[in-house]
Protein backbone atom coordinates (compact mmCIF):
# COMPACT_ATOMS: atom_id res chain seq x y z
CA UNK A 1 0.00 0.00 0.00
CA UNK A 2 1.59 3.42 -0.94
CA UNK A 3 1.29 6.44 1.89
CA UNK A 4 1.79 9.43 1.32
CA UNK A 5 5.05 10.52 2.82
CA UNK A 6 5.93 14.20 4.04
CA UNK A 7 8.83 15.15 2.17
CA UNK A 8 9.89 18.04 3.85
CA UNK A 9 12.95 18.10 6.37
CA UNK A 10 13.23 15.19 7.74
CA UNK A 11 14.94 15.52 11.25
CA UNK A 12 16.76 12.53 12.85
CA UNK A 13 17.23 12.28 16.59
CA UNK A 14 19.19 9.23 17.77
CA UNK A 15 18.10 6.40 14.54
CA UNK A 16 14.55 8.07 15.42
CA UNK A 17 12.70 9.99 12.40
CA UNK A 18 10.54 12.75 13.71
CA UNK A 19 8.81 13.45 10.70
CA UNK A 20 5.77 11.09 9.39
CA UNK A 21 2.68 11.98 7.85
CA UNK A 22 -0.58 10.87 9.39
CA UNK A 23 -3.39 10.61 5.94
CA UNK A 24 -5.87 8.64 6.98
CA UNK A 25 -8.13 7.35 10.29
CA UNK A 26 -5.65 5.37 12.36
CA UNK A 27 -2.67 6.65 10.83
CA UNK A 28 -0.22 5.25 7.74
CA UNK A 29 -0.79 1.70 8.37
CA UNK A 30 -4.49 2.27 9.52
CA UNK A 31 -4.23 0.38 12.71
CA UNK A 32 -3.95 3.29 15.55
CA UNK A 33 0.10 2.93 15.81
CA UNK A 34 2.69 5.44 14.82
CA UNK A 35 4.88 3.31 12.65
CA UNK A 36 8.24 2.11 13.63
CA UNK A 37 11.54 4.64 13.88
CA UNK A 38 8.89 7.85 14.20
CA UNK A 39 9.93 9.49 17.59
CA UNK A 40 7.61 9.39 20.28
CA UNK A 41 7.14 10.84 23.89
CA UNK A 42 8.42 8.54 26.61
CA UNK A 43 6.33 10.73 28.95
CA UNK A 44 3.91 13.94 28.64
CA UNK A 45 5.06 17.18 29.46
CA UNK A 46 3.50 19.01 32.06
CA UNK A 47 1.58 21.41 30.35
CA UNK A 48 1.37 20.50 26.43
CA UNK A 49 2.17 23.78 24.53
CA UNK A 50 -0.88 24.75 22.22
CA UNK A 51 1.09 25.91 19.02
CA UNK A 52 -2.60 27.11 17.40
CA UNK A 53 -6.35 26.79 17.79
CA UNK A 54 -8.78 27.35 15.29
CA UNK A 55 -12.29 28.00 15.76
CA UNK A 56 -14.64 25.30 13.78
CA UNK A 57 -18.07 23.94 13.43
CA UNK A 58 -19.57 21.03 14.56
CA UNK A 59 -18.42 17.55 13.58
CA UNK A 60 -17.44 13.96 14.64
CA UNK A 61 -14.41 13.55 12.22
CA UNK A 62 -11.22 13.21 13.03
CA UNK A 63 -8.60 15.62 11.14
CA UNK A 64 -5.37 13.69 9.36
CA UNK A 65 -2.21 15.72 8.32
CA UNK A 66 -0.42 15.21 4.89
CA UNK A 67 2.50 17.13 3.23
CA UNK A 68 2.25 20.02 5.76
CA UNK A 69 -1.33 20.15 5.72
CA UNK A 70 -4.57 19.35 8.09
CA UNK A 71 -7.67 18.49 6.38
CA UNK A 72 -10.86 18.06 8.29
CA UNK A 73 -14.62 18.43 8.04
CA UNK A 74 -17.51 20.35 9.73
CA UNK A 75 -20.87 21.93 9.75
CA UNK A 76 -21.38 25.11 8.18
CA UNK A 77 -24.44 26.99 7.64
CA UNK A 78 -26.67 23.88 6.75
CA UNK A 79 -23.43 21.56 4.97
CA UNK A 80 -20.73 19.49 5.70
CA UNK A 81 -17.67 21.29 4.66
CA UNK A 82 -13.82 20.10 3.85
CA UNK A 83 -11.32 22.11 4.69
CA UNK A 84 -7.49 22.09 4.41
CA UNK A 85 -5.64 24.34 6.98
CA UNK A 86 -1.94 24.83 7.29
CA UNK A 87 -0.34 22.40 9.45
CA UNK A 88 2.40 24.79 11.03
CA UNK A 89 0.03 27.61 11.68
CA UNK A 90 -3.77 26.79 10.99
CA UNK A 91 -4.57 29.24 8.57
CA UNK A 92 -7.26 28.14 6.74
CA UNK A 93 -6.03 27.48 2.64
CA UNK A 94 -8.97 26.79 0.98
CA UNK A 95 -12.64 24.89 1.93
CA UNK A 96 -15.34 23.00 0.07
CA UNK A 97 -18.78 22.42 0.55
CA UNK A 98 -19.94 18.03 0.71
CA UNK A 99 -23.54 17.74 1.10
CA UNK A 100 -26.16 19.07 3.15
CA UNK A 101 -26.01 18.41 6.59
CA UNK A 102 -27.60 15.60 8.55
CA UNK A 103 -28.58 15.46 12.31
CA UNK A 104 -29.93 13.07 14.40
CA UNK A 105 -31.02 12.60 18.32
CA UNK A 106 -27.42 10.91 19.41
CA UNK A 107 -24.88 14.00 18.56
CA UNK A 108 -24.61 17.33 17.21
CA UNK A 109 -25.29 17.87 13.38
CA UNK A 110 -22.61 17.20 11.28
CA UNK A 111 -19.82 15.05 9.17
CA UNK A 112 -18.78 12.37 10.82
CA UNK A 113 -16.35 10.31 8.53
CA UNK A 114 -12.52 11.05 8.45
CA UNK A 115 -10.90 12.02 5.31
CA UNK A 116 -8.22 10.20 3.55
CA UNK A 117 -4.66 12.05 1.60
CA UNK A 118 -3.40 9.94 -0.89
CA UNK A 119 -0.29 11.97 -2.95
CA UNK A 120 -2.17 15.00 -4.66
CA UNK A 121 -5.96 13.51 -3.90
CA UNK A 122 -8.04 13.92 -0.84
CA UNK A 123 -11.16 11.70 -0.40
CA UNK A 124 -14.06 12.67 1.61
CA UNK A 125 -17.45 11.02 2.12
CA UNK A 126 -20.60 13.00 3.72
CA UNK A 127 -22.92 10.96 6.17
CA UNK A 128 -25.80 10.91 3.24
CA UNK A 129 -23.11 9.42 1.23
CA UNK A 130 -21.66 11.76 -1.06
CA UNK A 131 -18.12 10.72 -2.43
CA UNK A 132 -16.02 13.21 -3.96
CA UNK A 133 -12.37 12.82 -4.85
CA UNK A 134 -10.60 16.73 -4.19
CA UNK A 135 -7.51 18.25 -5.59
CA UNK A 136 -5.50 18.77 -2.39
CA UNK A 137 -3.56 21.58 -3.99
CA UNK A 138 -7.12 23.72 -3.97
CA UNK A 139 -10.12 21.64 -3.13
CA UNK A 140 -11.25 21.36 -6.47
CA UNK A 141 -13.36 18.13 -7.57
CA UNK A 142 -11.86 15.66 -9.77
CA UNK A 143 -14.51 12.99 -9.78
CA UNK A 144 -17.37 12.21 -7.06
CA UNK A 145 -20.25 9.26 -6.36
CA UNK A 146 -23.35 9.24 -4.84
CA UNK A 147 -24.46 6.20 -2.92
CA UNK A 148 -27.99 6.72 -3.25
CA UNK A 149 -27.96 7.71 -6.79
CA UNK A 150 -25.61 5.46 -8.64
CA UNK A 151 -25.65 2.75 -6.30
CA UNK A 152 -28.88 2.79 -4.77
CA UNK A 153 -27.96 3.12 -1.58
CA UNK A 154 -30.70 3.40 0.81
CA UNK A 155 -30.42 6.57 3.64
CA UNK A 156 -33.74 7.15 5.88
CA UNK A 157 -31.83 8.49 9.21
CA UNK A 158 -33.30 7.79 12.46
CA UNK A 159 -36.38 6.15 11.33
CA UNK A 160 -38.36 2.42 12.39
CA UNK A 161 -35.94 0.00 12.47
CA UNK A 162 -33.33 1.07 10.45
CA UNK A 163 -29.84 -0.26 10.79
CA UNK A 164 -25.92 0.70 10.73
CA UNK A 165 -25.01 3.51 7.52
CA UNK A 166 -28.74 3.83 6.76
CA UNK A 167 -29.71 5.06 10.30
CA UNK A 168 -26.77 7.34 11.48
CA UNK A 169 -25.18 8.03 8.42
CA UNK A 170 -21.89 6.71 6.48
CA UNK A 171 -19.27 7.12 8.81
CA UNK A 172 -16.40 4.20 7.70
CA UNK A 173 -13.32 6.18 6.32
CA UNK A 174 -12.55 4.48 2.32
CA UNK A 175 -9.27 3.03 1.87
CA UNK A 176 -6.49 3.01 -0.81
CA UNK A 177 -4.83 -0.09 -1.71
CA UNK A 178 -2.41 1.43 -4.49
CA UNK A 179 -4.29 2.49 -7.15
CA UNK A 180 -7.38 1.44 -5.71
CA UNK A 181 -9.67 2.74 -3.20
CA UNK A 182 -12.17 0.59 -1.47
CA UNK A 183 -15.30 2.32 -0.11
CA UNK A 184 -18.95 0.85 1.92
CA UNK A 185 -21.17 2.01 -0.08
CA UNK A 186 -23.92 -0.07 0.74
CA UNK A 187 -25.73 -0.94 -2.36
CA UNK A 188 -27.54 -3.68 -4.52
CA UNK A 189 -24.14 -5.96 -4.97
CA UNK A 190 -22.18 -3.27 -3.78
CA UNK A 191 -21.64 -3.64 0.08
CA UNK A 192 -18.08 -3.19 -0.88
CA UNK A 193 -16.80 -1.00 -3.80
CA UNK A 194 -13.47 -1.11 -5.60
CA UNK A 195 -12.76 2.02 -7.43
CA UNK A 196 -10.40 3.03 -9.59
CA UNK A 197 -8.72 6.09 -7.42
CA UNK A 198 -7.82 8.25 -10.11
CA UNK A 199 -11.12 8.37 -11.95
CA UNK A 200 -14.00 6.69 -9.93
CA UNK A 201 -14.54 4.18 -12.69
CA UNK A 202 -15.47 0.75 -10.57
CA UNK A 203 -13.06 -1.94 -10.97
CA UNK A 204 -15.19 -4.69 -8.67
CA UNK A 205 -18.49 -4.73 -6.12
CA UNK A 206 -19.52 -7.08 -3.73
CA UNK A 207 -22.07 -8.66 -1.63
CA UNK A 208 -25.43 -6.35 -0.48
CA UNK A 209 -24.51 -6.41 3.40
CA UNK A 210 -25.36 -2.66 5.11
CA UNK A 211 -22.62 -0.93 5.88
CA UNK A 212 -21.74 -0.63 9.52
CA UNK A 213 -19.82 2.30 11.06
CA UNK A 214 -16.11 1.41 10.17
CA UNK A 215 -14.21 1.20 7.48
CA UNK A 216 -12.61 -1.54 5.41
CA UNK A 217 -9.54 -2.92 6.28
CA UNK A 218 -7.06 -5.02 4.34
CA UNK A 219 -4.87 -7.56 5.63
CA UNK A 220 -3.38 -11.01 3.78
CA UNK A 221 -4.75 -13.79 5.82
CA UNK A 222 -3.55 -17.19 5.16
CA UNK A 223 -1.63 -15.97 2.06
CA UNK A 224 -4.32 -14.10 0.56
CA UNK A 225 -4.76 -10.65 0.68
CA UNK A 226 -8.20 -9.87 1.89
CA UNK A 227 -10.65 -6.88 2.60
CA UNK A 228 -12.25 -7.43 5.55
CA UNK A 229 -15.63 -5.40 6.73
CA UNK A 230 -17.96 -4.87 9.35
CA UNK A 231 -21.40 -4.85 8.39
CA UNK A 232 -24.66 -4.53 9.62
CA UNK A 233 -24.94 -8.55 8.71
CA UNK A 234 -21.49 -9.39 10.47
CA UNK A 235 -17.89 -9.43 9.37
CA UNK A 236 -17.21 -10.41 6.16
CA UNK A 237 -14.04 -11.24 3.75
CA UNK A 238 -13.32 -10.48 0.04
CA UNK A 239 -10.63 -11.35 -2.23
CA UNK A 240 -8.81 -8.09 -2.67
CA UNK A 241 -8.12 -8.44 -6.36
CA UNK A 242 -11.70 -8.93 -7.65
CA UNK A 243 -14.09 -8.53 -4.48
CA UNK A 244 -15.53 -12.30 -4.43
CA UNK A 245 -16.34 -13.25 -0.60
CA UNK A 246 -13.99 -15.65 0.78
CA UNK A 247 -16.10 -16.00 4.00
CA UNK A 248 -18.49 -14.58 6.42
CA UNK A 249 -19.32 -14.15 10.37
CA UNK A 250 -23.18 -13.14 10.80
CA UNK A 251 -23.22 -11.22 13.23
CA UNK A 252 -27.04 -9.25 14.18
CA UNK A 253 -27.70 -7.01 17.28
CA UNK A 254 -30.24 -3.92 17.69
CA UNK A 255 -30.15 -1.93 14.69
CA UNK A 256 -26.69 -2.50 13.80
CA UNK A 257 -24.96 -1.10 15.92
CA UNK A 258 -21.74 -2.31 14.73
CA UNK A 259 -18.71 0.75 15.53
CA UNK A 260 -15.11 -0.74 15.63
CA UNK A 261 -12.51 -0.86 12.74
CA UNK A 262 -11.89 -4.69 12.39
CA UNK A 263 -8.31 -5.36 13.89
CA UNK A 264 -6.20 -8.27 12.27
CA UNK A 265 -3.50 -10.16 14.39
CA UNK A 266 -1.79 -13.16 12.51
CA UNK A 267 -4.92 -15.28 11.15
CA UNK A 268 -7.45 -13.70 14.65
CA UNK A 269 -9.93 -11.06 13.52
CA UNK A 270 -11.44 -9.40 16.19
CA UNK A 271 -14.51 -6.57 16.29
CA UNK A 272 -16.75 -5.73 19.18
CA UNK A 273 -20.69 -4.94 19.65
CA UNK A 274 -21.98 -3.48 23.17
CA UNK A 275 -24.71 -6.33 22.87
CA UNK A 276 -22.63 -8.91 21.88
CA UNK A 277 -19.06 -8.44 23.00
CA UNK A 278 -15.99 -8.93 22.26
CA UNK A 279 -15.75 -11.25 18.83
CA UNK A 280 -12.79 -12.90 17.73
CA UNK A 281 -13.22 -15.03 14.34
CA UNK A 282 -10.05 -17.47 13.69
CA UNK A 283 -9.67 -17.51 9.92
CA UNK A 284 -8.53 -20.54 8.07
CA UNK A 285 -8.02 -22.26 4.55
CA UNK A 286 -8.25 -25.92 3.59
CA UNK A 287 -7.72 -26.51 -0.03
CA UNK A 288 -9.98 -23.42 -1.65
CA UNK A 289 -12.50 -23.36 0.94
CA UNK A 290 -11.68 -20.28 4.27
CA UNK A 291 -13.32 -20.76 7.05
CA UNK A 292 -14.26 -18.64 10.01
CA UNK A 293 -14.81 -19.97 13.46
CA UNK A 294 -16.21 -17.97 16.33
CA UNK A 295 -13.51 -18.68 18.76
CA UNK A 296 -14.86 -16.16 21.37
CA UNK A 297 -17.45 -13.84 22.21
CA UNK A 298 -16.74 -12.04 25.52
CA UNK A 299 -19.33 -10.29 27.12
CA UNK A 300 -17.09 -8.94 29.74
CA UNK A 301 -14.78 -7.20 27.16
CA UNK A 302 -17.87 -5.03 25.29
CA UNK A 303 -16.61 -2.28 23.81
CA UNK A 304 -19.11 0.07 22.67
CA UNK A 305 -17.77 2.78 19.79
CA UNK A 306 -14.54 3.59 20.52
CA UNK A 307 -12.01 1.92 18.65
CA UNK A 308 -9.33 -0.55 20.72
CA UNK A 309 -5.89 -1.18 19.24
CA UNK A 310 -3.49 -4.31 19.23
CA UNK A 311 0.24 -4.18 20.48
CA UNK A 312 1.49 -7.58 20.21
CA UNK A 313 -0.79 -10.29 20.82
CA UNK A 314 -2.90 -8.12 23.19
CA UNK A 315 -5.83 -5.63 22.60
CA UNK A 316 -6.41 -2.82 24.95
CA UNK A 317 -9.84 -0.51 24.57
CA UNK A 318 -12.15 1.29 26.70
CA UNK A 319 -14.44 -1.71 28.24
CA UNK A 320 -18.27 -1.69 30.75
CA UNK A 321 -17.78 0.40 33.43
CA UNK A 322 -15.48 2.83 32.40
CA UNK A 323 -12.77 -0.26 32.41
CA UNK A 324 -9.33 0.16 30.90
CA UNK A 325 -8.90 -3.43 29.35
CA UNK A 326 -6.18 -5.97 28.49
CA UNK A 327 -7.41 -8.76 26.46
CA UNK A 328 -5.43 -11.32 24.92
CA UNK A 329 -6.85 -11.65 21.03
CA UNK A 330 -6.19 -15.18 20.60
CA UNK A 331 -8.14 -16.41 23.16
CA UNK A 332 -10.66 -13.40 24.38
CA UNK A 333 -9.21 -13.80 28.23
CA UNK A 334 -8.48 -10.82 29.97
CA UNK A 335 -4.57 -10.32 31.04
CA UNK A 336 -5.60 -7.28 33.30
CA UNK A 337 -9.01 -5.06 33.51
CA UNK A 338 -8.75 -1.68 36.14
CA UNK A 339 -12.40 -1.05 36.47
CA UNK A 340 -12.89 2.64 36.78
CA UNK A 341 -10.32 3.52 34.99
CA UNK A 342 -11.99 5.98 32.94
CA UNK A 343 -14.23 7.27 35.56
CA UNK A 344 -14.51 11.33 35.26
CA UNK A 345 -12.75 10.66 31.87
CA UNK A 346 -16.07 10.12 29.49
CA UNK A 347 -19.48 9.95 29.79
CA UNK A 348 -20.09 7.77 26.72
CA UNK A 349 -17.06 5.17 27.23
CA UNK A 350 -15.10 7.13 24.10
CA UNK A 351 -11.52 7.56 24.20
CA UNK A 352 -9.64 7.61 20.62
CA UNK A 353 -6.28 5.52 21.35
CA UNK A 354 -2.88 5.55 19.48
CA UNK A 355 -0.15 2.66 20.40
CA UNK A 356 3.08 4.60 20.26
CA UNK A 357 6.11 2.07 20.88
CA UNK A 358 5.68 0.44 24.26
CA UNK A 359 3.23 3.10 25.54
CA UNK A 360 -0.25 4.09 24.46
CA UNK A 361 -1.41 7.50 24.26
CA UNK A 362 -5.24 8.14 24.99
CA UNK A 363 -7.13 11.09 24.36
CA UNK A 364 -10.24 10.97 27.03
CA UNK A 365 -13.92 11.96 25.73
CA UNK A 366 -13.52 14.82 28.32
CA UNK A 367 -10.48 15.84 26.92
CA UNK A 368 -7.74 14.39 29.03
CA UNK A 369 -4.83 13.09 27.71
CA UNK A 370 -3.27 9.93 29.21
CA UNK A 371 -0.35 7.46 28.47
CA UNK A 372 -0.17 4.16 29.59
CA UNK A 373 1.99 1.28 29.33
CA UNK A 374 1.28 -1.06 26.43
CA UNK A 375 2.28 -3.92 29.10
CA UNK A 376 -0.19 -6.78 29.36
CA UNK A 377 1.76 -7.88 32.85
CA UNK A 378 -0.17 -4.71 34.67
CA UNK A 379 -1.95 -1.72 34.09
CA UNK A 380 0.25 1.26 34.29
CA UNK A 381 -0.24 4.87 34.13
CA UNK A 382 2.98 7.04 33.01
CA UNK A 383 1.21 10.52 32.88
CA UNK A 384 -1.79 12.89 32.68
CA UNK A 385 -2.93 15.97 31.25
CA UNK A 386 -5.84 18.41 29.96
CA UNK A 387 -5.55 19.62 26.42
CA UNK A 388 -8.95 20.30 25.10
CA UNK A 389 -12.58 19.82 25.73
CA UNK A 390 -15.55 17.39 25.25
CA UNK A 391 -14.59 15.72 21.77
CA UNK A 392 -15.08 11.88 19.87
CA UNK A 393 -11.49 12.26 18.25
CA UNK A 394 -9.06 10.02 17.29
CA UNK A 395 -6.04 12.11 17.24
CA UNK A 396 -3.59 12.42 14.43
CA UNK A 397 0.07 12.44 15.53
CA UNK A 398 3.06 13.81 13.22
CA UNK A 399 6.11 15.48 13.59
CA UNK A 400 6.25 15.72 16.98
CA UNK A 401 2.87 16.91 17.51
CA UNK A 402 -0.91 16.34 18.16
CA UNK A 403 -3.96 17.56 15.46
CA UNK A 404 -6.90 16.80 17.33
CA UNK A 405 -10.37 18.47 17.75
CA UNK A 406 -13.01 18.87 20.32
CA UNK A 407 -16.56 20.27 20.33
CA UNK A 408 -15.12 23.82 19.28
CA UNK A 409 -11.91 24.12 17.70
CA UNK A 410 -9.04 22.34 15.58
CA UNK A 411 -6.01 22.33 17.60
CA UNK A 412 -1.92 21.99 17.49
CA UNK A 413 -0.19 20.43 20.37
CA UNK A 414 3.26 20.03 21.08
CA UNK A 415 4.15 16.96 22.62
CA UNK A 416 8.08 16.14 21.42
CA UNK A 417 10.69 19.25 21.58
Amino acid sequence: MKHAISVGLVLLVGGWCLAADWPRWRGPDGNGHVPAGVAVPKTLPDEPRTIWQVKTGTGLGSPVVAGGKVFYLDHQQGKEVVHAADAASGSELWSAPLDAVFKDFQSVAGPRSTPVVDGDRVYVQSCRGEFQCLNVADGKPVWHINFVKDFGAVFVGETGDAAGARRHGNTGSPLVDGDRLLVCVGGKDASVVCFNKRDGQVIWKSQNDVPGYSGPVIATIAGTRQVIAYTVEGVIGLDAGDGRLLWRSPLKTSFGRHVTTPIVVDNMVVVSSFQAGLIGMRISKQGDAFAAERAYAAKGAAINFMNPVAAGNYLYGLGPSKTLLCVDVRTGEKAWAKEGFFSGMTEKDYAGFVVMGDSILILTENGQLLLVGADPKECRLISKVQVCGQNWCNPAYADGRLYLRDAKELRCVQLMP
